[in-house]
This record gives C-alpha cells, structure tokens and sequence, in this order.
C-alpha cells in the first residue's frame, strides 16, 4: 500500500491507498464483437443488395462532382503522408505520457490489422466468388495481391490500441484525418464504400481485441481526489484507508456485504474530523460494465419479468441509494447509505458504520432464522419492492441479531406480481439448501399462507434458480421436484391438476430448437431444391392423382396418431392434439433425419402432458419399436405375397457390418475401463432396467399393441398409396401391392441416410428402386417428384402451424 498526505481544510490527512491497476473493459469485447458483426453486415449487403451498396455510392459521387480539383490530389502520397504524422503524433504523445505499455502494444495493433486485412482478402480471393470480390474491387487495389484497402485497417487497430479517444487529443485529431481522407478516396472512386468499411471494422475489432488483452489505464478516483470528492458532501476526512487485500483486488466481481454487495467496487475506511466513521464504495465506471453485462443476461434470459439494466455508475449508485433509503423509510434492517458523489468515470457512494453487516453462515441458519427472512421479504414485497437476485450471499444478520436480506442494487419498485413470485422461490429454494424442502415449505406456510405458496408451482423452475444456489454444497434438482410436491399437497386436487408452468426462459430447449429447426428448413430449401425440375414435373402430372397422393400422405398423420395415441392414459389422451402433434413432426423433418423428428416431437408432446422423461421415452420407444416391426412384417409378407426377391439384394451387407463392429468395439472398450465400468454399472444400468421394464410394461398389453400395430399399417400402406396414385399422375399403372412393397423398402433404406428428412438419399433409392422395378426413367423421376412434394414440402407449411398451435398450448 502506497502512503500519502493530503492538506484538506482542516488537519493533514493520512492517506493509505493503492492506484487503480490498469483493467479489462469488457465493454471493448462488446465493440469489437461489434465491429465483426458490422463487417459481416456490410458484406452481405454489399453482395446481395448491391442496388442499396451503388445507390448510396452513386450519392457519395455526385456529391463530389462539385469537387472536381479532388482528382488531381495525390493519393498515394496523401494516404502515406497521414500515416505517418498520425504513427508519429500518436506515439511520441504516449511515451511523453509514459505510456509504455499503450506505445508496444499500438504498433503491435497496427500490425495485427495490417495481418488481418491480408488474410482476409486472400479469403475472399481464393473463393473465387466474382460477385463477393466485385463487391470490394476498387481502382487503388487493381493489379496488388491485396484487394481491400489496408490503410483503414491499419489506423483504425494502432489508434484503437492507442486510445480511448476521450483521453488523449492526438488520438481523437488522428481519427478525423483518417475519416477525411476514407471520404476523400471514396468521393474519387479510389475505394468502394464496403471495402473502406469492411477495412475500417476490421482494424477495429483487432485493435479492441488487443486493448482488451493488455488492458487499459483505469481513470477512477483515489487518493487525494477521493478526498476531496468526499469534501463535496460534506465529510471532511482525517484518514482514508483501502480495505481489502491485493488478492481480493485481483477478483474485482467479489462482491462484499460492506457496502451492500455493490459488484465490482473499490471499499475505503474513512474517518471524519467529527469523530464519524464511514464506508466509502468507489464504483468506477470501466469495472461498471461486467456488472451491467450480468444484468443484461437476466433481462435477455428471463422472460416475463422485468430486470434492471443500470447503463452507467450514475444510474446504478442512484438507485441503490433509493432503494436503501425506502427500505429504512418501511423500518426494515438495511445498510445506512449517507450520500453520493461523483468524480470523473467514478461513482462514490458512503454509508454510515453504525449498520453492519455479517453472513448468516449454513450452521446459524435455522427455521426462525429462515422465517425472519421470509417475514422481511413479505414486508418488502407490500410496498411494491423486489430484490431480484437472492443467493446465499444475499442473507445476512446487522451488528443486533437481527436478520434480513442485503444487496438490493438489482432490485426495483412496482413491482409485478411475477417478479414477486420470483423472490419468494428464490428464497424458498435458498431456505431449502439450509434447513430441508419439507421444513422451508412449512416456514414459508406460516409466514405467507398456503394459498400464496400453490401460486409459487408454476414459477418453481430450473430457471428461476440463481446460480450462486446452484453452485452450494447442498443443491440438487432434486429439490425443486420435492418442493412442488410439499406445496402440491397443500393444494385441492382439482388445483393441483390444473397447474401449468409459467414461461420464465427465453432460451428454453424448446425455442432453441424451433429457431435452430426454421434456420435449417430454410437453408434446405434454398440449398437443396430444384425449383424449376420440381415444376416441371407437377405441370405434368394429373393434378386429381396429385390430389389424391396428398390425401393419402395426410391419411399416415391419422396412423400416427392411432399408435400413439393408445398408448397415452385415457385422462390424458386428447384425440385433436395427437393428431396435431403429429402434423407437427412434419416441420421437425426438414431438419432433422428421417424418423428421428416425430420421435423428438412425441417425446416433448409426452412431458408436457404430465409424464416424467424415462416414462415417455419409454412410450416413445415403443411407437417406434411398432411402427419398426410393423413395417417390416409388412415387407416379408407383401415380398412373399408378390414373389419378388429385391430384399435380398438392397440390404448393405458391409457397411451393416462395420457399424455393429465399431459399436461392438467401443462398447467392449467402455466396459474394459475401470472408470467407465463402474459409470455404466451404476449410473446407466439402472435407468435402462427401468425403462426396460416400463417398455416391456407397455409392449405386452394385447389390445392396446394390437391397435398401435393398425395405426403403423395406416401410415405404411397411406404412404405406399400415396407413391401408387404419384405413378398414376403419369400414366404408369400397376400392382398396388408391389409398389408398396418397393416404396416401402426403398423410403426404409433412404431413412437410414442421417440427412435432414432423408431429402436426396430418399429421393435417390425411390428412383433407382422403381427404375429397376420397371418404370420408365422419366416417370420414376417425375414420380418421385411429386411424391416428395406431396409428402414433404406441402406439408411443411402445415407442420410450422401445427407447431405454432402446440407451443401457444405449452403442449411441445
């Protein structure tokens, strides 16, 4: 620690401060992630709007007609002599500021841009994509092996690296001259708007990227400053001491209960000449950013409550000292704020000492304690406040025993009836990682009431979880499942049932994978679809045959349904949404492999209908192992039937083979390993005895199997039929049987192939099996076209609605 005096207006006072280290913004992460998105814009709209990218440019140089001089200036000479002036200003100004680090790791920048900018525009240029390199071509990049201006980028990382401009005037004029001449060379034609922009974002990025690895200068208030900061409110100190170790100042995020839990914050010990002591916390606004980062993630992540997101010191200090003040205003325990200050980039925020905080540890808390904390929250909550962040950190006792909850920087006023239900599980799941979920739930009764508690069900959810619980010794998921079902026997029955789960995230599993699912449907159908073969082939066919081929198509949704459906409990079985569901897997089908996007529809639609994850991937499974062995039965007895011998030949018999070696192989692996043994044994073994069971259980009732085998026959033969009246569409009569017979095991084959709906590995068997089964070329192909069309891109559209009705029912 550094020793120091300062002569305020009254005694000398006694200084014991550490400078500010030089810190990671993350805030130049966020620009220079920023500037990679904007190259990447820029790109797309210079290639595929290229009317938008000539217009504005066609703008810049009618502009410039006025100024026709310009194209008499030298450019090469003038862009060579602003970087040198620029390199040189900026430089000298650094080390006469004895910037050392910052006058390294400039030229450094200047030379990863310059890197950068090279590399990048050899990619472009062995992509041999004229329409990308016709974006960026430009008169001073004709004839060198660099096809962006490398200038731009260049500048913009050194003065990046250099900066900020807000701190130094040569880096804040070198920015203007480099701007002027970019604008210069774009009214002259010499450069392309694009190529000036995508090379100006690229040095950006770098130079961000490098700044943030070196770190910059803080500029927060210390020392002498910050006393004469605190003179501004009135304290006129005699001794001003850091508080905390140079480890816990490697850590800045540990957030301490000596000013309130405030992230990221410097803590002083301070005494008055009145003989008053303070706790001064000094937020400086470059360390603010994580801090508001984190903020910003619970806003993105949760949906249906609403979180705070403090842009700046200012705001953040601001409001938490209102929220302390009206905490005190209701009577409630609370940290003592003083006042507020600022100087510079730095918020000062102090408070008095005669309110002192210490954790309430896991061995002090007890059901009293938990419902005091209970009790503090419920008073808290009437007035409309919510502290939005409980953790274990949170919970804490004053210097007089009594407990209460810290840290309400996060929290707000007027309240929702969300966000207040929020708190509540936060602290119940808190109180049942000290004290146990049955005691928790019989404190939370006494305190807020049974009927506030069943209203906590739909919010009691993974989400809802901070996770500075989930990171305690004594949590488990196992939790929540026990607290819903304590609060669930407080509930009437009919109440119980009826409970759904409110939407907290908005990144679930389930939105995740409808926007993964649409991205990749459309990247199929832009990629993989011959529009104008497809035309050419529905102009011809009969369009009542082509009619007919979708009924039958949509018929298989009806088979579906049945051998699903009979396997659900009667109370939970509703015919309309079964059905729906299953419209539902043809959507999930254009991105996922054939077969594995109705299972995963089935299985999503089984648990939110109320069943647990091994119970309905057991049902899952034994629809599949039906529609399997119907499917096949099928095949043996319409081949015996029809005399045709074509199994035999289609089957891959070698790469079968090395497919059951390989598993065969790794599984004998995983068991000779100790480790992976003894996981299988213990883990894994006894989750697939159950499913096994509830398998077998499933499997061996006679008429509901027996129901499950029809519905697999009406999606099979619908299917077959559905290829039959394709044929007729075109003229080409024959033997329903054998074409379902040929359908079948050429759509089996083409299934196996793991590509989004079997889309072309489907298309190539059903061609080749019907060529070689007789059919003309030109039909089998046209066929096979208007089958697909029928059976998988009509019905995409539908299967998005499917889905779009399901989700608003929480029903997948």
């Amino acid at each position: 620690m550094s020793q120091g005096t300062h002569k305020s207006t009254g005694p000398t006072v006694q200084i014991s401060d550490t400078p500010p280290r030089r810190v990671h913004d993350a805030s130049d992460l966020i620009r220079a992630v920023g500037s990679i998105l904007i190259v990447l814009a820029v790109t797309l709209i210079a290639v595929y709007l290229k009317g938008v990218a000539s217009g504005v440019e066609s703008d810049v140089h009618n502009a410039g007609q006025r100024m026709d001089w310009l194209a008499d200036v030298p450019t090469a000479f003038l862009q060579q002599a602003v970087t040198v002036t620029v390199v040189i200003a900026v430089l000298v100004h650094l080390l006469f500021s004895r910037e050392w680090l910052q006058a390294i790791t400039a030229p450094l920048a200047m030379f990863c841009g310059y890197g950068a900018l090279w590399l990048v525009s050899t990619l472009i240029l062995h992509a041999h994509s004229e329409a990308l390199i016709g974006a960026f071509n430009s008169q001073s990049t004709i004839g060198t092996s660099v096809l962006l201006p490398d200038v731009y980028a260049g500048m913009a990382a050194f003065l990046t690296a250099a900066g900020p401009r807000r701190m130094r005037s040569s880096v804040k004029w070198s920015w203007n001259a480099l701007y002027a001449v970019a604008l210069l060379m774009v009214v002259i034609s010499a450069n392309t708007i694009s190529s000036v922009l995508v090379s100006f974002f690229i040095g950006r990025a770098v130079g961000m990227l490098i700044r943030f690895a070196a770190g910059t200068q803080s500029k927060g208030v210390w020392g002498s400053a910050l006393v004469q900061t605190l003179e501004s409110i009135g304290i006129h100190v005699t001794s001003l001491s850091r508080v905390g170790s140079t480890q816990e100042e490697g850590n800045p995020l540990v957030p301490t209960l000596a000013d309130d839990l405030v992230e990221s914050s410097r803590i002083y010990s301070a005494s008055a000449e009145d003989g008053r002591a303070y706790t001064v916390s000094v937020l400086d606004g470059q360390l603010h950013t994580a801090g508001y980062l984190i903020q910003l993630w619970q806003w993105a992540k949760l949906s249906g409550v609403s979180m705070r997101h403090d842009r700046s010191v200012r705001d953040s200090s601001q409001h938490h000292l209102a929220m302390l003040l009206e905490l005190k205003d209701l009577g409630l325990p609370a940290m003592h704020p003083y006042g507020l200050a600022e100087n510079g980039e730095s918020s000062v925020f102090v408070l008095s000492t005669d309110e002192q905080l210490q954790p309430l540890t896991a061995e002090r808390t007890g059901q009293q304690e938990v419902k005091e904390l209970m009790s503090y929250l419920a008073r808290a909550h009437a007035r409309g406040y919510t502290h939005r962040r409980i953790t274990p950190e949170t919970i804490a006792q004053d210097q007089e025993g009594r407990t209460l909850i810290a840290g309400w920087h996060n929290g707000d006023n007027a309240s929702s009836s969300a966000n207040i239900a929020l708190d509540k599980v936060q602290l119940l799941i808190l109180a049942a990682t000290r004290i146990g979920c049955k005691e928790a739930v019989e404190a939370a009764q006494e305190v807020w009431g049974a009927k506030t508690l069943i209203g906590l069900i739909p919010f009691i959810q993974m989400v809802a979880v901070p996770k500075a619980t989930r990171m305690n010794p004594q949590w488990n998921k196992q939790i929540l499942k026990d607290i819903k079902e304590q609060i669930r026997s407080l509930a009437p029955p009919q109440t119980a049932e009826v409970t759904s789960q409110v939407t907290l995230s908005r990144f679930s599993l389930r939105s995740f994978l409808a926007i993964a699912l649409l991205v990749v449907a459309v990247i199929v159908v832009i990629t993989q679809l011959n529009f104008q073969q497809v035309i050419q082939a529905v102009r011809g066919a009969n369009p009542w045959m082509a009619a007919l081929a979708f009924g039958f198509g949509c018929l298989s949704w009806v088979g579906c349904a049945l051998t699903l459906g009979i396997f659900i409990d009667s109370k939970r079985r509703h015919p309309l949404a079964i059905l729906i569901s299953q419209v539902a897997s043809s959507f999930t089908s254009v991105s996922m492999p054939a077969g594995v996007g109705p299972a995963f529809v089935n299985l999503q639609y089984l648990r939110r209908i109320g069943y647990n994850t091994t119970l309905a991937t057991a049902i899952m499974s034994a629809v599949v192992a039906v529609q399997f062995a119907t499917t096949f039965l099928l095949l043996i007895g319409i081949g015996l039937f029809t005399g045709r011998n074509t199994l035999s030949g289609m089957i891959p018999t070698n790469t079968l083979v090395i497919v059951i070696g390989v598993v065969a192989i790794l599984a004998a692996l995983a068991m000779a390993i100790p480790y992976t043994r003894r996981y299988i044994v213990d883990k894994l073994l006894p989750i697939v005895a159950s499913y096994a069971r509830q398998l077998i259980d499933i499997l061996t009732q006679p008429k509901e199997l027996l129901i499950a085998a029809t519905g697999a026959i009406l999606q099979s033969v619908s299917l077959g039929l559905s290829f039959w009246a394709c044929l007729m569409a075109f003229g080409w009569h024959t033997n329903v049987f054998e074409t379902t017979f040929v359908f079948l095991l050429a759509n089996t084959l083409g299934s196996a192939v793991p590509t989004p709906g079997g889309l072309g590995a489907i298309e190539a068997v059903l061609f080749s099996a019907f060529r070689l089964a007789g059919v003309p070329s030109a039909i089998a192909i046209s066929a096979t076209l208007v089958f697909r069309v029928v059976t998988y891109w009509l019905r995409i559209p539908l299967g998005a609605a499917a889905m779009r009705w399901l989700g608003k029912r929480n029903l997948v």
